[in-house]
């Protein structure tokens, strides 16, 4: 039997992270957690609460509130994943909207904020045999991870899956609104004080900005079979 391994995925947004993730977990029998379904959760409940909205973040009342913040991730057999719940509501569909992903950044700037979700990841992966994707897992969460791997792709490029992916929900935006948010969210992840979007070291970059899903994950399987076999 082989060993279990962590695997950290780390990337700027609308990369796929997720996607891969999704697919190694499925092929190795891994755990999936999906860090940025946390912060999407933590944003929607500012927004719900009146915390954040355009031109307003009460930042002191959402740190005050994190303590009846509690965070779930329940298995979907029917979808194959897990989904994201906030105090016992199933709240999947509400994070991925394009207005949480407007002010999610802006939530995960929070030194308090990354404080309670790296806690709750740190002890999520305890015993290995994870797959985790987000923007500081390599660094962060999983600095001693057996397998790094960084995710990024043109902006243009990532905007216009995002924008083909909301019309497909039925979400009406335009694309210059969800290139504006790609690229805004890049210089949030990038140059906030608390753990910053970065390349590990040891992280393997894969730029996916012209390779299809399949080709990806087929790369990626084989790193992951070449660690633990060496691991």
């Amino acid at each position: 039997m082989n060993k279990k391994i962590t695997i950290a995925i780390d990337g700027f947004s609308s990369t796929g992270k997720s996607t891969l993730a999704k697919q190694l977990a499925n092929n190795l029998g891994y755990v999936y957690v999906d860090t940025g379904a946390m912060y999407r959760a933590i944003a929607l409940f500012a927004m719900q609460n009146g915390y954040i909205g355009t031109g307003n973040f009460d930042k002191e009342s959402l740190i005050t509130s994190l303590p009846a913040i509690r965070l779930q991730f329940k298995y979907n057999p029917q979808l194959g994943f897990a989904e994201m719940y906030l105090n016992d509501v199933n709240i999947e569909k509400e994070i991925r909207t394009i207005e949480v992903s407007s002010f999610v950044s802006k939530v995960a700037e929070i030194s308090e904020v990354r404080s309670k979700l790296v806690e709750q990841q740190k002890e999520m992966g305890k015993d290995k045999g994870i797959v985790m994707d987000g923007r500081d897992i390599g660094t962060v969460v999983f600095p001693e991870a057996e397998l790094k791997i960084f995710m990024t792709a043109s902006s243009t490029t990532r905007a216009q899956r995002r924008y083909d992916e909301l019309l497909q929900k039925g979400d009406i935006v335009t694309y210059e609104e969800v290139l504006k948010n790609v690229e805004e969210r890049d210089y949030i992840d990038t140059h906030r004080d608390n753990s910053p979007l970065v390349l590990a070291e040891d992280a393997i970059e894969i730029d996916n900005s012209y390779i299809t899903r399949e080709e990806q994950f087929e790369i990626v399987l084989g790193l992951v079979n070449e660690v633990i076999k060496t691991d």
